[in-house]
């Protein structure tokens, strides 16, 4: 109640306006860095693993219980074991009649990742709206640059939402 009444300090700028400065040092919104969970699988097609890490990270120690994240990881890793397969053998079917289509039989290998990109993302923001977002956090799949080599690769971000101060002044 005693800040209803405060009355702040009213400035004079140049030309006469009056304007109230409130500061605003005390209300610095720190957030956490982005967990990063990169695909641990035996093959790779176009940049997408066909399983991602499953161990859980420290940095969500107080944020998700680990059984929820391995059920998460579950559920990602089983739409991965269920497209993938598929994907290589249209990969190596593509790659051996590539010389006779010129190229046109890699088409449906790409087609193929980007449904199984869809298929991930609908299920991250299914754990994001179900459960993840309640608890500050958001799923992402993500390319990034490989640290040993120039390929790029899809990874899983769970990046914190910053929790907006609600006591804050307009």
């Amino acid at each position: 109640m005693a800040d209803f009444d405060m009355i702040y300090e009213v400035n004079e700028v140049d030309g006469g306006d009056n304007s109230a400065t409130i500061s605003d040092s005390n209300y610095t919104i720190v957030v956490p860095d982005s967990v990063l969970i990169r695909g641990a699988g035996n093959f790779t097609v176009f940049g997408l693993s066909n399983k991602f890490d499953t161990e859980f990270p420290q940095a969500l120690s107080a944020k998700v219980a680990p059984e929820e994240f391995a059920a998460s990881m579950k559920r990602i890793n089983g739409v991965l074991k269920k497209t993938l397969p598929m994907n290589m053998k249209w990969l190596l079917c593509g790659c051996l009649c590539c010389c006779c289509t010129l190229g046109c039989s890699m088409w449906p290998v790409v087609c193929l990742t980007k449904r199984t990109q869809h298929l991930i993302e609908k299920v991250l923001d299914w754990e994001n709206s179900h459960l993840y977002h309640k608890l500050g956090l958001h799923w992402k799949l993500a390319k990034q640059r490989s640290d040993s080599n120039s390929m790029t690769e899809y990874v899983l971000l769970l990046e914190f939402i910053p929790k907006i101060p609600i006591h804050r002044p307009d």
